[in-house]
């Protein structure tokens, strides 16, 4: 397996300095976070993109994901407001060809939410168009989009697994692709031990991030109350060999260094 991190926790670094640092410490690659300052799409020229590629090359680092600035704000997919709507939809898709000029394989997606007064089942359809029309732009690219289920502060569309199951078999699994958070299958009380299995037969990353089961805390793993044996042994038993990316939360922002090396000397002591 191969270990990554999310930029966002360098939200007050340069992202070119992010990627140096992840190197340095020892990681394979990195999740760029497509908000600001980091690689948000209004900002993406092509100087900006050939300096970040130049970095990634000098410092042999891989992007396995690019993470679009989504979870609250500024997107949703899911909402009944199609001006809104239409318009995050084109948000996701300026984010798919950043991440594709910067060799990401994939893209990571929030699945939205419905606002007051409409049904979470006519925000699921929203959210489904809103997802086929993105799977069609992204036929022709070179990057995989990916929902990621989340959990009720963020979302009422695809909370668990095995929604992001269903959408992925909806749309077509050679199309798509589910991104797994171990914070938000602890919130949601999901099994650790099934997920692998269930989800083998799709192409899938792994998010790594510790809480104590009541809020989404982005924790280094072992801060918090998850069990990551029973999960890491699962993964082993199913032969995973992809990616697994820590992502850490706000709390880390002022000074994420220590908490990057941390959450890398959990990786390499426990996998």
């Amino acid at each position: 397996m191969k270990f990554a991190y999310s930029t966002f926790v360098h939200y007050r670094y340069p992202l070119v300095e992010s990627i140096k640092r992840a190197a340095e410490m020892g990681y394979d690659g990195v999740e760029i976070w497509g908000g600001r300052c980091h690689a948000y799409w209004e900002d993406m020229d092509e100087k900006r993109i050939n300096e970040v590629k130049a970095v990634l090359k000098d410092y042999k680092m891989e992007v396995p994901n690019f993470i679009p600035a989504q979870f609250r704000y500024p997107s949703n997919i899911a909402t009944a407001d199609e001006q809104i709507r239409q318009n995050s939809i084109q948000y996701i898709c300026h984010n798919i060809d950043v991440a594709e000029a910067l060799g990401s394989k994939y893209v990571s997606i929030c699945p939205g939410f419905s606002l007051y007064g409409q049904t979470v089942p006519h925000a699921w359809d929203c959210m489904m168009d809103s997802l086929k029309k993105i799977k069609n732009y992204a036929n022709d690219k070179a990057v995989t989009v990916m929902i990621e289920p989340a959990h009720s502060m963020e979302t009422d569309t695809v909370l668990t697994v095995d929604q992001g199951i269903q959408v992925v078999d909806e749309i077509g699994k050679d199309d798509f692709g589910l991104v797994i958070d171990t914070g938000h299958m602890f919130v949601n009380r999901e099994s650790f031990t099934d997920i692998p299995s269930k989800v083998s037969a799709y192409k899938v990353h792994y998010h790594f991030d510790d809480n104590f089961g009541i809020n989404d805390d982005h924790l280094v793993p072992g801060e918090g109350k998850i069990n990551f044996s029973t999960f890491i042994d699962s993964l082993k038993n199913h032969k995973y060999d992809g990616w697994l990316s820590v992502e850490l939360g706000w709390g880390y922002t002022n000074d994420p260094d220590i908490a990057l090396r941390n959450s890398l000397e959990f990786f390499k002591k426990n996998i």
